[in-house]
């Protein structure tokens, strides 16, 4: 795992884009298309505004897809992660495809669905980040490392829908919906390159947890330590309950 420390939250989304880019590029380069994963929440702010602004990507060559949305949410509803993607990234490149995650209709046709598509092809890239709680896309802990289907419905835990609520994304816990479809941890670890970007103090001990503790369901990011490509950019806050070992092996961008 390599790890990256910006300054400050712009910083995160212009390295993450960068590192996006440069393999959507080569995958085009390569093979004629690319594959994208797309995440979602206030840690990807940035990282989709600074992809979108570059050059020398030919977006009609990538297919993108969603990685989770709340089940029952209209993409109307201003939490709605379909409404984020659409606001935020498919409206601003003019991309092959994008699939979206209609949390408003069966969520097992739409898993059904999202799950052929997925799976029809390998994935070059995928954007991530990671929860206050650890958790990876809407995988809580304690997360299912084994399943193998491309997309299954999850329990959304009460740390993590706080996190929705502390985020503005939400007024009061209640309205948070208690379920999801989410991408699984496989699916995700299939992807060539992994780009998880992760601002903020609050984050800070979820960060550690993940890169310098055990691999366990109960911190499901730390999965990735087992991924061959994978890039973590932190920002000084995310990145202040690091070891001093690994502060001085981290780039600093």
């Amino acid at each position: 795992m390599e790890v990256a420390i910006a300054q400050d939250r712009l910083g995160i989304g212009r390295y993450s884009a960068s590192l996006a880019a440069a393999a959507l590029r080569d995958a085009i380069e390569k093979r004629g298309n690319a594959r994208l994963i797309v995440a979602t929440g206030s840690s990807q702010f940035e990282v989709l505004e600074a992809l979108t602004q570059l050059t020398g990507i030919d977006w009609t060559k990538v297919d993108a897809f969603h990685l989770d949305e709340y089940i029952g949410l209209a993409m109307t509803h201003p939490a709605s992660f379909c409404g984020y993607l659409r606001q935020r990234f498919v409206e601003k490149v003019p991309l092959k495809s994008f699939l979206f995650l209609d949390g408003q209709q069966d969520p097992q046709a739409v898993i059904a669905a999202a799950s052929q598509a997925v799976t029809a092809a390998p994935i070059d890239v995928a954007l991530v980040g990671i929860g206050e709680n650890g958790h990876l896309a809407f995988n809580d802990p304690p997360a299912d490392f084994k399943i193998r289907e491309p997309y299954h419905i999850v329990e959304l835990d009460e740390a993590c829908r706080r996190q929705q609520v502390g985020e503005g994304w939400f007024d009061r816990i209640e309205q948070v919906p208690k379920t999801a479809i989410s991408m699984t941890i496989q699916q995700i670890l299939a992807t060539s390159k992994i780009v998880c970007s992760v601002p903020d103090r609050r984050k800070a001990a979820a960060v550690a947890a993940s890169l310098q503790g055990p691999i366990t369901p109960d911190v499901p990011a730390s999965i990735l330590q087992q991924h061959p490509d994978i890039t973590l950019v932190l920002d000084q806050g995310s990145a202040s309950d690091l070891s001093a070992q690994w502060i001085h092996l981290a780039q600093k961008i």
